[in-house]
């Protein structure tokens, strides 16, 4: 209560005054502040209030905002997640009901014209599967990997093309991982099918390659730091290479060195050339009678790195002018000149993709971008990319096609085997043979025992009987060993054409099977003397003569040559094509292609069945992750509960005792300014 102390026996009215008023005052502060916590029902309304009690509120605040933003990422989450499901369930229905036609259409009742009214039907599907793979939700087109606002998938001359990048978006759980609420190239659509580079472009070594680019003599990449240079076995000399951006800043830095040393000492130790680079690696011109030599300091790589030392030191010579290999790895900013892999000018190739051709002159590239431009420049649905070693450039297909839109690039002739030199010819000696016919490779007769003798019989493991012009039958056995590449296939061929045409009395190069400069496809060339075509005919139901495309050629009497079909073409292996199989097996009343597209069917129908179990791991993560953010949230708003809000009994009975100790504030004050010395004096 307000009152006047004992201890204070005589005051003055103006200090009992002040007294009086610091009492009332606080016991308004105090209803105030009770006032507040009830009007507002919080306990602590400022920082000054609990500073303790503030800050732990202040986390929990922040925690529970942080939270209801994840929570509407989780829904946004798990409301993608069902559209992706759903749209994977449709294909997958889709999959299963041409995979009942293809069943159907087998049976030997099956008539060409019922067949060529199921391929109506498989057409539809193809438009509806085209609906599915453009599916949209809340993040957009769900098929579009990271790139979401435009549809992934679009009629693209005889076929579909898919224009999606990355491998989707991704949503924050709140963990250590996030879940993804797109999704890039599935077995619906997808760019998987690709040529890649057979030949390692090594690219050289110059003056504006930047560091960044190089694998290093270590293939750890280039760490730069201080490195040390001992000259004529002199006292050492340190060259600070941090900082250095390209390989020019280096030479220049050890150049700049051994100049000054030269300056101090009086002597000349480097000749014209100075400090360079060739091929590579970096060059030092070392005049006669002087020596060079790096090493690391302390626990530096840079020397090592650079290739300016080994692990066993060695020295810059006259005679020995050369670093060790830095391994610069490909890039789009390569130029072609600097290519050790390429040798000569660039010339033309052919493309051909989804019905369409083009020629692409590539003589006036100057750097890989070029390159890269001039092809993806023809429309014709490739993307060209530096692969992830860095030594070589891949061709990627994005056209879901039939058989015939495949995609294939060959040589265009007289340029030069530009397109195999850049390691990019669909058909080439570097060509695995289990790539050919879309991955189903080459089967071959191996390993037939005669039933009659019960040991093997040569005769009955021949693939191939090829004739000549003249007459002479050869026949070829081919076997799984020969079946790593193209060269190797090849090779076994000729070397068995070699040793009948000696037994039959003609010279071994009278028939000769390359891989000719010009249309893909095995080539058969003979003496143009012969006077009839060459022929050529499966043995012992082989596949393998179809299978390498030489069943269903063309003779040119001109060159006396026999063109096999190309059977190296590359196309995306996803739901459409299958679908685009099935639809023109059906027209073209083809039960072997029918039988192809419903294998196919298989295959597409188990990757949509795992990637949507993918998809339900998602989903089944981002439902935990939302019941234990909704856990927690419950839990961090209660501990904020009961830091920050008001106990109202306890705020109510404090504010009757504050009034009660206010109004006798009041009544005592009065009390006592009313009295006078003379209430004192008896």
């Amino acid at each position: 209560m307000s009152s006047i102390p004992n201890g204070l026996a005589r005051v003055s009215n103006l200090m009992a005054s002040r007294m009086a008023l610091a009492n009332i005052n606080r016991s308004n502060v105090g209803l105030l502040r009770v006032s507040e916590q009830i009007a507002t029902g919080r306990a602590v309304l400022r920082p000054s209030d609990d500073i303790i009690r503030a800050a732990t509120i202040s986390v929990l605040d922040d925690r529970l905002d942080r939270s209801v933003q994840l929570r509407r990422n989780l829904s946004h989450a798990a409301a993608s997640l069902d559209v992706i499901d759903s749209a994977l369930g449709a294909a997958n229905d889709l999959a299963q009901q041409a995979k009942g036609i293809a069943s159907q259409q087998l049976n030997v009742g099956s008539t060409a014209s019922e067949r060529a009214s199921q391929a109506i039907v498989i057409d539809q599907m193809i438009q509806s599967l085209l609906n599915t793979a453009n599916t949209q939700s809340v993040a957009g087109y769900v098929f579009g990997g990271s790139t979401t606002s435009r549809p992934p998938v679009e009629a693209f001359g005889t076929g579909f093309r898919y224009r999606g990048e990355g491998s989707g978006l991704i949503t924050d759980l709140g963990q250590a991982s996030g879940a993804p609420i797109t999704i890039g190239a599935t077995a619906i659509s997808g760019i998987s099918a690709r040529v890649r580079g057979s030949v390692d472009l090594n690219p050289g070594l110059s003056p504006t390659t930047p560091l960044s680019d190089l694998n290093g003599a270590r293939g750890l990449g280039v760490a730069l730091g201080t490195v040390s240079l001992s000259i004529d076995g002199g006292a050492p000399i340190t060259i600070d290479l941090e900082g250095a951006a390209t390989a020019d800043d280096v030479a220049k830095r050890i150049d700049s060195a051994v100049r000054q040393y030269e300056s101090d000492n009086g002597v000349t130790i480097l000749g014209p050339g100075g400090v360079g680079v060739g091929g590579d690696w970096f060059n030092i011109d070392v005049g006669a009678g002087h020596t060079l030599r790096f090493s690391d300091v302390g626990s530096g790589t840079a020397a090592l790195d650079l290739g300016l030392t080994d692990t066993t030191p060695f020295d810059f010579t006259q005679a020995a002018s050369a670093g060790r290999s830095t391994d610069p790895r490909l890039t789009l900013e390569t130029s072609i000149g600097s290519l050790m892999g390429v040798s000569g000018a660039l010339g033309s190739i052919r493309l051909a993709n989804a019905g369409r051709t083009a020629i692409v002159d590539l003589s006036g590239a100057q750097t890989i971008q070029d390159v890269r431009n001039l092809i993806e420049g023809t429309g014709l649905g490739v993307r060209v990319r530096v692969n992830s070693a860095g030594t070589g450039i891949d061709i990627v297909n994005e056209v879901s096609a039939g058989s015939g839109g495949a995609l294939s690039i060959s040589e265009v002739a007289g340029q030069g085997h530009t397109a195999t030199r850049l390691g990019i010819r669909s058909l080439s000696g570097a060509t695995r043979v289990s790539d050919l016919n879309f991955g189903r490779g080459v089967q071959v007769v191996d390993g037939v025992i005669n039933q009659s003798t019960g040991i093997y019989d040569q005769a009955l493991n021949d693939d191939i009987e090829i004739t000549l012009g003249e007459g002479t039958k050869v026949r070829i056995d081919l076997r799984p060993s020969d079946l790593s590449d193209m060269q190797s296939l090849l090779s076994r061929i000729n070397t068995q054409l070699a040793s009948a045409l000696t037994m039959a009395g003609l010279d071994p190069t009278d028939l000769v099977a390359t891989i000719p400069d010009g249309a893909n496809g095995i080539a058969l060339v003979q003496n143009a003397t012969f006077p009839d075509p060459i022929s050529v005919r499966a043995l012992n139901n082989s596949k393998a003569a179809e299978q390498l495309g030489l069943l269903n050629t063309t003779y040119d009497f001109g060159s006396a040559t026999l063109r096999g079909e190309d059977r190296a073409k590359v196309r995306v292996d996803d739901l459409f094509t299958r679908l685009i199989d099935l639809r023109d097996a059906l027209r073209a009343n083809d039960t072997s292609g029918i039988t192809l597209a419903g294998e196919g069917l298989d295959a597409t129908i188990a990757s949509l069945v795992e990637t949507r179990g993918t998809v339900g791991g998602y989903a089944r993560r981002v439902d935990d992750a939302e019941m234990r953010e909704v856990e927690r949230a419950t839990t961090d708003t209660k501990a904020r509960s009961d830091l920050r809000d008001v106990d109202f009994t306890e705020a109510s009975s404090r504010f009757a005792l504050l009034q009660t100790q206010l109004e006798a504030g009041l009544r005592i004050t009065a009390l006592t300014q009313s009295r006078s010395l003379l209430d004192f004096l008896g």
